[in-house]
């Protein structure tokens, strides 16, 4: 809130100099009617100035409330890229518009991270805007870069890892999964285990990424634990980008990006793709008898960031979506769909999660060899593979 007390200090002081302290204000307002109008008359000005501060970049309990207000006069919010089956975002966009009566149009729904920072440039100044993304970290330091974002900390910012947010206030990561591979068991009799079986000759025609590295962060992430299988490293992804260009040349690989109507239909019988999306098409999709597994050869753990639009249409409606993502109840929602909140440390320190929602988790064995790339590596990874995949690969 220190946007506010600055501007309110500048306004009082403002009236001081025309020869109207707080004091004297205070001392005519126990006069009779001239006394009571001066007040009302400032009580208004104040009332308007109130009304055209910017949006808090801060947040405590102590002015939540006024956040709430304002997100309900704003009376809706955008949100964009959200799958409802990815980390169980079909219950958090059901749950904010029950907590607080806001609606929500969720835009291109199976967009990616890229697709997400365009809408902020091409609409910017339309009603349509996405007033908060969820994207992946390279490009939420590429869009904090742009100034895209507007700075804000919720009020649990502190209870946030370091390693997973702006320190400037920009973004800040919210959760992250495992790359795995996804297979429909009724095609796939024999479900590859590791990135060296994905080569083998009975999975021809078989093999899809989620999105396309040019443009999607889970699909890169899946070119960095390609790399990590293969004799490359968070810091050289070339590896990564060579295996792909096997896969296709031997045409294991098909380039039709995975999502839930590829997975329902067939159409992708083998998907790499984050942890938390398989285990939702494990659950959402029985007939396709979908399963999963963490490659062992290449244990890559990525993160996605929350940032607010700096343009956003419904400014305040944007920072409430983000208090209720980064409280306890948010956190859990993304933790009932597999995927690892960020704030996953504290929620068990104060013993907080439900035994149920802790008891459907994945085995956590193989999440102790987990890799994550520095924010360094994983723009360096970025830019290699949009220097090289579509020479090597394709689109």
């Amino acid at each position: 809130m220190e946007d506010y007390e600055a501007q309110e200090i500048e306004f009082w002081a403002k009236l001081e100099e025309e020869g109207m302290s707080r004091s004297s204000m205070l001392r005519r307002s126990a006069a009779a009617a001239f006394g009571l109008t001066i007040l009302g008359n400032s009580a208004t000005a104040f009332a308007a100035a109130k009304a055209k501060l910017s949006p808090p970049t801060h947040m405590d309990k102590e002015h939540f409330a006024a956040l709430v207000k304002a997100a309900k006069k704003e009376g809706h919010l955008n949100t964009i890229a959200l799958p409802p089956d990815w980390a169980n975002y079909g219950e958090a966009l059901h749950a904010f518009p029950r907590k607080y009566g806001i609606g929500i149009t969720n835009d291109n729904p199976d967009g990616s991270s890229a697709q997400e920072n365009e809408a902020i440039r091409s609409l910017k100044g339309d009603k349509r805007a996405p007033d908060a993304v969820d994207v992946g970290i390279s490009f939420a330091i590429s869009g904090a870069n742009e100034g895209l974002y507007a700075k804000y900390f919720p009020s649990t910012y502190k209870t946030i890892p370091r390693s997973l947010k702006d320190t400037r206030g920009f973004w800040m990561g919210d959760y992250w999964g495992a790359v795995s591979i996804g297979y429909n068991k009724s095609l796939v009799p024999n479900p590859p285990k590791t990135f060296k079986d994905l080569m083998k000759g009975e999975y021809k025609g078989k093999v899809a990424i989620n999105g396309s590295p040019l443009s999607s962060n889970s699909a890169v992430s899946v070119v960095i634990a390609s790399a990590l299988a293969n004799g490359g490293s968070l810091s050289d992804v070339a590896a990564g980008i060579d295996f792909w260009a096997q896969m296709k040349k031997s045409g294991n690989y098909i380039p039709v990006q995975t999502t839930p109507q590829t997975v329902a239909s067939g159409q992708t019988p083998i998907s790499l793709d984050w942890d938390y999306n398989n285990l939702a098409y494990v659950k959402e999709f029985p007939a396709a008898n979908w399963g999963f597994t963490v490659p062992a050869d290449g244990v890559y753990g990525g993160a996605y960031a929350q940032a607010v639009n700096a343009t956003a249409p419904h400014p305040n409606a944007a920072r409430l979506w983000e208090e209720f993502l980064y409280s306890d109840q948010g956190q859990i929602i993304w933790l009932k769909g597999g995927a690892h909140p960020a704030r996953f440390a504290d929620l068990v320190a104060r013993k907080v999660i439900p035994k149920a929602v802790l008891a459907n988790l994945p085995s956590s064995a193989i999440y102790t060899k987990v890799k994550f790339a520095s924010i360094a590596q994983q723009t360096a990874a970025k830019n290699l593979i949009a220097q090289q995949w579509p020479t090597k690969v394709g689109g």
